[in-house]
């Protein structure tokens, strides 16, 4: 006699394709493709990027579950609030400037006819 089917058997579970993370990334200075890499030691809770290009360099703590492209995206951050620092210190620097007297500009023209 031949076997029973059974309906409450499950389909077959398909094999799940796991696509590994990117390790290596754009440099946001020199612009270059693939130069970007990212080290992770888990032991000393400690990541460090560097460009091979340009030696752009960021260290960053982290946890068990860190993964590169966190380290990356916390170095665009970074890097991002190191701009609007920058804009807002030069910004007040030349309203705190502004108050003193302007020296005269003195053109090529002036210096001609001194002569």
């Amino acid at each position: 006699m031949g076997k029973r089917k059974k309906s409450s058997r499950k389909p077959a579970a398909a094999a799940r394709i796991k696509v590994p993370l990117d390790t290596s990334f754009t440099c946001l200075f020199c612009h270059h493709d693939n130069s970007v890499t990212v080290r992770i030691d888990k032991k000393e809770g400690i990541a460090q990027l560097v460009c091979r290009v340009c030696d752009q360099r960021y260290q960053s703590k982290v946890t068990h579950l860190t993964e590169p492209i966190d380290i990356y995206s916390e170095w665009i951050d970074a890097a991002d609030e190191a701009q609007r620092m920058r804009e807002s210190s030069t910004a007040r620097r030349s309203a705190a400037s502004s108050s003193r007297p302007a020296a005269p500009a003195r053109s090529a023209d002036v210096d001609s006819d001194d002569e």
